[in-house]
């Protein structure tokens, strides 16, 4: 059984104290893909450093992660071009727009997730998008930029059916993580309405830990615990759930 994570921040100072260990914790548990998503050009060298120690495991995004554009926003972007430029990367992300921290950043957060869906088209790759209370924001931009070469995955999804369902029709898939084992977490209730083939699996670790480990620090080895999940939901063996879940990550980086 091959399981990937789509969606963990493994060079987080989170896991500093113990991060071989972490990652061997999870590729023990079968879980041998990890896709990093970027931040800002702070994280840069150790996600470099992830590749140099995990090399059959690790793939690497670069981006401006919506909460870090600031007044030097300009000069992040630079460095997401010159990244695109100088190697391969599998994503551009995370990126998109943020108005739970700060709405006043939305004029600037908006021209920066237009770039980087523009600089995905050019190098045809996958966008990451990271969506908190701005869904209608997120939609407005991605109906301007809509079409074939529009694609990727709507990172750590809550929103509704319908909104899953709007997602879903700009070629996006949905990322699914620690939200669907909350009780609170609403998304479990319609997510057999949305085909497997539309789903990814992700932890975003370290955060969003699914239950039982709520409150605590996640870690990509407790993806377990959402693939149990969705085993429920969907009424398909883990195994199946895995298969197809990498399957769909192959489909939409290349790998």
């Amino acid at each position: 059984m091959i399981i990937t994570d789509t969606h963990t921040h493994l060079y987080s100072e989170a896991f500093d104290d113990d991060r071989n260990e972490m990652i061997n914790r999870a590729i023990d548990r079968g879980v041998s893909r990890f896709f990093i998503p970027a931040i800002d050009s702070t994280y840069t060298e150790s996600m470099l450093q992830l590749e140099k120690d995990f090399p059959n495991h690790m793939f690497l995004m670069t981006g401006l992660h919506p909460t870090h554009v600031q007044e030097n926003y300009e000069e992040e972007l630079k460095h997401v071009e010159e990244m695109l430029a100088a190697r391969h990367f599998y994503a551009v992300g995370e990126i998109g727009i943020d108005l739970y921290w700060d709405k006043s950043t939305l004029d600037i957060q908006k021209i920066a997730f237009k770039h980087q869906i523009q600089l995905a088209k050019q190098y045809k790759l996958p966008i990451v998008i990271h969506c908190r209370e701005a869904f209608d924001e997120i939609f407005e931009v991605l109906e301007e930029e809509k079409g074939d070469d529009l694609f990727g995955i709507f990172h750590c999804f809550t929103g509704t059916l319908g909104q899953a369902q709007k997602a879903i029709s700009y070629n996006m898939k949905l990322g699914i993580g620690g939200v669907a084992t909350f009780k609170n977490g609403k998304i479990d209730k319609f997510l057999n309405e949305i085909e497997l083939k539309h789903i990814v699996l992700e932890t975003d670790a370290p955060y969003l830990s699914p239950t039982p480990y709520r409150g605590k620090r996640n870690e990509s080895a407790y993806i377990i615990k959402v693939l149990e999940k969705l085993s429920i939901i969907y009424n398909k063996n883990e195994e199946e759930i895995a298969d197809i879940t990498t399957q769909n990550s192959k489909d939409i980086f290349g790998i």
